[in-house]
């Protein structure tokens, strides 16, 4: 068993048959009262992003997540397949249980989170590399200050990235808020 309080960010635990991931943690201690733990946390199975309370001495049950490394293949219009590099056996997650799935690329190494034989989602590195494919050009002399335009990314995203970036340039973009992070 795990104590609220030692929820944090990243965390997963389960609870009335439901596997949920901390997304933050809040403790909070009113007046006279006893403290309470507020945190927002994601459904692995449904997706579904929610809110709980619980008294700052409850506990939840804890559990721990097991990662394999598998190959991200294609995406269809709601399923993403992976397939194991040594078995060579596939596996099919629905979309809505992938955070961030847009970042994947097709042909590389990814982490899916287990537990027992149910696949729950993917671990994605902090920063991808992708390239600009479609974004106007800079205009000369707006270099002053910090000045953005936005860019079409191979994934179909669109991010605000700085003047200087042209079509066909690669940056470094954070999986985590899908913002620039620098030019590759």
């Amino acid at each position: 068993m795990l104590s609220v309080t030692s929820l944090r960010s990243g965390t997963t635990y389960e609870e009335d048959g439901n596997i949920y991931e901390v997304l933050s943690y809040e403790h909070i201690k009113m007046g006279r009262g006893s403290a309470s733990v507020k945190v927002k946390v994601r459904n692995l199975r449904s997706g579904a992003v929610l809110e709980k309370g619980f008294i700052s001495h409850a506990v939840v049950k804890d559990i721990n997540l097991e990662k394999k490394e598998y190959q991200y293949l294609y995406k269809d219009s709601n399923l993403a397949y992976f397939m194991d590099p040594v078995s060579f056996e596939q596996t099919v997650i629905p979309l809505k249980n992938l955070e961030g799935y847009q970042f994947l690329k097709e042909g590389e190494s990814v982490a899916l989170r287990y537990f027992g034989i149910e696949p729950l989602g993917v671990t994605l590195p902090p920063k991808v590399t992708l390239t600009v494919t479609e974004t106007p050009p800079g205009v000369k002399g707006n270099s002053a200050s910090n000045v953005y335009k936005d860019a079409t990314l191979e994934n179909g995203m669109r991010v605000r990235v700085p003047l200087f970036i042209n079509s066909g340039d690669k940056i470094i973009v954070d999986t985590r808020d899908g913002s620039y992070t620098k030019r590759a």
